[in-house]
């Protein structure tokens, strides 16, 4: 039997193909106009008391609610993930420590944990993933907002590429992964000291850039603050900034951009 947001909007979840089996079951009868009505009244969120969980967010942006782990105690992001993954076979808590995660197993044993990204997932739909999408950082202080960025991305659909410790104080290794980042539909780059990274790869690739400014640095990088500005003001075109350390936005942003490349792709008739 279907499962659909009963009218006070509590149970159930709606993402696209769940919608479509209520629309095709109203189109053979099986439903009347006032019970499909009733069930989509109100989009479906639930209550926790601490938290409300939009369990409509991947009908409306294609991917479900994602749980920010700081400020939460680890019985909190638990109960938060437990109720997201009864509703959605996808599941991201960003910025969670091994405490956050041990809760989280005990409840989601499928559960995995990203101790580079401090990220907890769970994909239970292990749809196959698209290239398209390269991350790649100036040094391995880097590499926690790197691979934020890397496991968002991934579990979005996907497939990354990787290039680690290829900073402008020795440029030809970044020139060495130059046909990678070529074939790329969006690049995430990850820097911090004086964020000079993002410029240089955008003057070497025809895809969007999307930079990413990292704490990393002494005392005159103001913990992110010089790279910020810096790549603000890239004077290679093409180049997009999310916040300092936001591994989780960049990620997601680029995941979009090769969804939608995907997309127009295919609506073509071809393939990338």
């Amino acid at each position: 039997m279907l499962q659909f947001p009963a009218a006070d909007g509590r149970s159930g979840t709606i993402d696209e193909a769940r919608l479509r089996e209520l629309l095709d079951a109203l189109h053979r009868g099986e439903i009347t106009t006032e019970d499909a009505l009733d069930r989509l009244r109100t989009l479906p969120f639930e209550g926790l008391g601490f938290a409300e969980l939009d369990h409509h967010r991947a009908l409306r942006t294609g991917f479900p609610e994602v749980v920010l782990g700081d400020g939460k105690t680890p019985q909190q992001v638990a109960a938060i993930a437990e109720r997201l993954a009864a509703e959605s076979d996808r599941l991201l808590i960003t910025r969670a420590g091994p405490e956050a995660y041990h809760a989280v197993k005990e409840a989601i044993p499928d559960a995995e944990y990203h101790a580079t990204a401090r990220a907890i997932t769970l994909d239970r739909a292990k749809a196959p993933r698209h290239p398209g999408v390269a991350v790649c950082c100036a040094g391995t202080a880097d590499l926690p907002v790197a691979e934020e960025a890397a496991v968002t991305a991934e579990l979005m659909g996907s497939a990354v590429d990787r290039a680690y410790d290829v900073g402008i104080a020795g440029l030809h290794r970044l020139l060495d992964k130059m046909t990678t980042l070529r074939s790329a539909n969006a690049i995430v780059v990850a820097a911090g000291m004086e964020g000079a990274l993002p410029s240089v790869v955008a003057g070497l690739v025809a895809a969007p850039v999307i930079a990413v400014p990292t704490s990393i640095g002494y005392g005159a990088s103001f913990r992110g603050l010089a790279p910020l500005l810096a790549m603000l003001n890239a004077c290679a075109a093409g180049v997009a900034v999310v916040n300092i350390d936001n591994g989780f936005g960049a990620g997601y942003l680029a995941a979009v951009i090769n969804r939608q490349a995907w997309r127009g792709a295919k609506a073509e008739g071809g393939s990338l």
